[in-house]
């Protein structure tokens, strides 16, 4: 679990919610989250995410995430790992033989991409845009057959 696309997403995720000014300081939160890498890592993976430095309402230079509006810091802060469990999924709407998944910004295409590793019988396929996941079901599939497929990959979604 702990790979490099998990990591991005733990960056971003620590950056988002906390005020991070070092790389020392988001190198110990990675640490909190599992995830040991060297300085030059976590550098190679600043510049890959454009993280630019900016002065925070305390005048301090932190982190910040290019369109940082996706990324706004919350004011009751979660683990990353927390915040990652769901694949970033917020809600499913159905009508027909379609499905409409929405998503956090940014993770409706790796939530797609899971989706159809999975193969699952009840789902055609799917296209995924940057928030929204439109899914094609098989004739004669129940949503609580959908639901519940989808379940394996993303646990609250039968919290709806």
């Amino acid at each position: 679990m702990k790979n490099k696309n998990s990591r991005l997403d733990s960056i971003k995720m620590i950056i988002s919610s906390k005020e991070v000014g070092s790389q020392e300081e988001l190198l110990n939160e990675l640490a909190k989250e599992g995830f040991q890498l060297t300085q030059a890592t976590l550098s190679r993976d600043l510049k890959q995410l454009k993280v630019a430095k900016a002065a925070s309402m305390n005048g301090n230079y932190v982190y910040v995430l290019p369109n940082n509006t996706m990324y706004k810091r919350m004011t009751d802060p979660q683990r990353a790992s927390e915040m990652l469990r769901h694949n970033g999924f917020m809600s499913v709407e159905f009508s027909g033989n379609i499905a409409v998944i929405k998503t956090r910004p940014g993770y409706a295409s790796s939530l797609a991409y899971d989706i159809d590793m999975h193969n699952f019988y009840e789902i055609i396929g799917t296209i995924a845009g940057d928030d929204t996941i439109m899914l094609v079901i098989r004739e004669n599939i129940s949503r609580t057959d959908v639901l519940d497929a989808l379940s394996t990959i993303i646990p609250n979604i039968n919290h709806i």
